[in-house]
C-alpha cells in the first residue's frame, strides 16, 4: 500500500545544494493508466509497477524487469514518456521528501511527494514552508495523467503554475 501526499513546488523556493542529496534519474511510461501499469528506468535498473485506484492511498506493487523487456514494453506504451530527476531529502520523523524535477516536455514542473507508514501520520503531517499548493486529491498531477496530456495542454498547465 502506498500512502503519500503530493505538493507543487515553486522553483524559486527549491532547497539549496540539491546535488548533495541522493538522487536518481527516472524515465517512465505507461502501458495502461486505469489501473496503472507503468515501466520505469531508474538509473540502470528497470521496474514494472502496478498501481491501483486512489489518490492518497492506493495499492502499489513493483517487479524487477530485465532491460530487454523494458525496451520491448516501451514500444507498447502510449502517451508521453516522463523524464525527471528525483531527489531524496530527509524530513523530520524519519520521513523522506521525494522532490521531482521534470525534464523535456514537462520542464518547469516541480513536485514533492512524501510517503507515510499510515493514513493517520499522513493526515497529521505539516509540510515545510517551501512546499506550495497540495495536489494530493487531484489526479491532474499523477504521472499517469500527465503521460496522457497533449503537448499544448502540458504547456498551458505548467504556465498556469
Amino acid at each position: 500500500m502506498e500512502i503519500e501526499r503530493k505538493f507543487l513546488i515553486n522553483e524559486k523556493l527549491l532547497p539549496d545544494n540539491l546535488e548533495q542529496y541522493p538522487h536518481n534519474h527516472l524515465e517512465q511510461a505507461y502501458i495502461i493508466t486505469n489501473p496503472v501499469l507503468r515501466i520505469r528506468k531508474k538509473n540502470d535498473t528497470f521496474i514494472l509497477t502496478y498501481k491501483g485506484q486512489g489518490l492518497m492511498s492506493r495499492e502499489e506493487v513493483e517487479f524487477p524487469l530485465p532491460e530487454e523487456a523494458y525496451k520491448k514494453l516501451l514500444s507498447k506504451t502510449e502517451g508521453n514518456i516522463i523524464s525527471k530527476t528525483r531527489y531524496k531529502i530527509p524530513e523530520k520523523n524519519e520521513l523522506t521528501i521525494e522532490l521531482d524535477i521534470f525534464h523535456g516536455l514537462f520542464e518547469g514542473l516541480y513536485l514533492a511527494e512524501v510517503e507515510f507508514p499510515d493514513e493517520e501520520t499522513a493526515l497529521s503531517y505539516t509540510p515545510p514552508g517551501w512546499f506550495g499548493k497540495e495536489v494530493t486529491n487531484t489526479s491532474t498531477f499523477h504521472n499517469s495523467t500527465l503521460s496522457q496530456m497533449q503537448p499544448d495542454d502540458v504547456s498551458s498547465l505548467i504556465s498556469s503554475l
